[in-house]
């Protein structure tokens, strides 16, 4: 009798592990599977997030709206926290790459890649395919997420060599993600609050046109703002980084509508600082156009070409050349130089 009752205790804990393991955690194989999928399914989508960045000399925080169509349409409006005038939008459509900000009338056509030339941290794709790529990337499980730690693929800084992605269980969409530095610290932290697949686009929604126009009671409210701001004196900002070097020359050129200033430094390596007031052109004019790559400096976003990296900022515009310094080492000194008190 004894034996019958050891048997029959063996056979149901059996059963019960057997339940247990069919109706537990999915493995890491499965999750990645479910990804794919996802990819492969849908159609398209819209996400809202906040993205706090600490690469700079202070924390900047953007509000992004991130609009996917199938097969290859984004639209990444990034809303500036601090200034609304300054919020910008990447685009993609079957024209090409562009950089717009609404509010200033201006806009840039990228000769890129983007996004798939580097890793996007508010991207649904860029999250998967990194999180895909790597081989050895760790994986765990918390109530109610499934967490990927991955290798990351920022051409332009190699000072975020790793990102954990948080996945709902539910809809296997983005919640959260921390890229982080060498030393483990989130430098970049991305928290999606709204995520829907397969949602309806407008017909218009990728054009150029549209998204330039799109802010035209803001420009409305801001515009006299603007032509003050065009009608003052150039405020010189000095870079807090310069790798070593020194301001060696300040010179001020007058122009028919304000004045450039271009400031030198050399030392261990050279660079020049170039700046003049933004003067808005006509909304729909032709993009300047720029062989680079898109770069998020934190508080706006810049061009970065082999040797120069330009970007616009509170009503002026930038440009950093050097043939000396590293990209990584430009993107430090342009992130050095926003809120700067002028000598």
């Amino acid at each position: 009798m004894k034996k019958i009752y050891v048997y029959r205790g063996a056979f149901i804990l059996a059963l019960l592990i057997l339940l247990l393991a069919a109706c537990g955690e999915k493995s890491q194989e499965d999750v990645l599977a479910k990804l794919e999928k996802n990819m492969e399914e849908m159609t398209g989508y819209k996400a809202k997030a906040e993205m706090a960045m600490n690469t700079g000399q202070e924390e900047q925080k953007f509000i992004i709206e991130i609009w996917y169509q199938q097969e290859d349409f984004y639209r990444v409006a990034l809303e500036n926290s601090l200034d609304q005038k300054e919020s910008q939008i990447i685009l993609k459509n079957e024209d090409g790459v562009f950089v717009l900000t609404p509010a200033l009338d201006k806009s840039f056509k990228f000769q890129t890649e983007w996004p798939e030339n580097s890793s996007q941290p508010y991207l649904y794709q860029s999250l998967v395919n990194d999180v895909l790529k790597d081989t050895e990337a760790t994986f765990e499980t918390t109530e109610d997420h499934y967490i990927f730690k991955t290798k990351t693929n920022y051409q332009s800084n190699n000072n975020l060599p790793s990102q954990e992605v948080y996945f709902d269980k539910d809809t296997y969409t983005p919640a959260m993600v921390k890229v982080l530095d060498k030393d483990q610290n989130a430098l970049v932290e991305v928290n999606f609050s709204n995520f829907e697949l397969d949602p309806a686009f407008n017909e218009d929604d990728f054009t150029m046109e549209k998204n330039m126009t799109s802010s035209d009671s803001a420009d409305e409210e801001t515009s006299g703002q603007v032509q003050e701001t065009a009608s003052e004196d150039l405020t010189v900002l000095y870079p807090l980084f310069t790798a070593g070097s020194e301001n060696m020359e300040k010179k001020e050129v007058e122009l028919e509508n304000g004045s450039r200033v271009i400031l030198t430094f050399e030392g261990d390596k050279n660079f020049t600082l170039i700046e003049e007031i933004n003067h808005t052109a006509p909304v729909l004019s032709s993009p300047q156009e720029v062989n680079g790559e898109i770069v998020n400096l934190g508080n706006t976003i810049a061009a970065l070409s082999d040797n120069t990296l330009e970007w616009s900022y509170n009503g002026t515009d930038f440009t950093l050349a050097s043939d000396e310094l590293t990209r990584e080492e430009m993107i430090q000194v342009a992130q050095s130089v926003q809120g700067q008190v002028a000598k």
